[in-house]
């Protein structure tokens, strides 16, 4: 029996979360395929956030990051096989793998570095002024004209 949320009741008191609901579906669809490699999702800070990732046996190279729509991609895989060694046990894994972050407004990727086998991308709120809280005034008879507001 498949059970359905209904997220109404969050969208009769809210404004412009159009892509709200996609993030729940895009969450829901991943949950299982978002395992492999191992990685944490760490808050530094009111607005400073790092995605690590395990990226054992991986250079530089062998990785891609790319932002695109809001969306940060983070790809890997090992280029070259040494075809002369015969395992007696292979416990690190090298497959292909493909990890999607989805960002919220205003998170820029700053930077990202590989260091001891581990993939770290720091991210960073950047709030621009227009969108930082403001006090708005009540006025009376110097209300704007809505009409030439829109017009402009």
């Amino acid at each position: 029996m498949a059970t359905t949320l209904s997220l109404a009741p969050l969208f009769r008191q809210s404004v412009g979360f159009d892509r709200f609901n996609d993030l729940f579906e895009s969450a829901l669809r991943s949950e299982a395929g978002n395992a492999y490699p191992p990685h944490n999702v760490e808050k530094h800070g009111d607005n400073e956030y790092r995605i690590v990732i395990a990226a054992a046996g991986l250079a530089e190279e062998d990785m891609d990051i790319q932002v695109e729509k809001g969306v940060l991609t983070v790809a890997g895989g090992k280029r070259e096989t040494d075809g002369g060694v015969t395992y007696l046990h292979q416990g690190i894994a090298q497959r292909a793998f493909r990890l999607s972050f989805r960002l919220a407004d205003h998170i820029e990727v700053q930077g990202a570095s590989l260091k001891s086998g581990l993939l770290s991308i720091d991210l960073l709120r950047v709030v621009p002024e227009e969108a930082k809280p403001r006090r708005i005034s009540i006025g009376g008879a110097d209300k704007p004209d809505l009409k030439a507001v829109n017009a402009q």
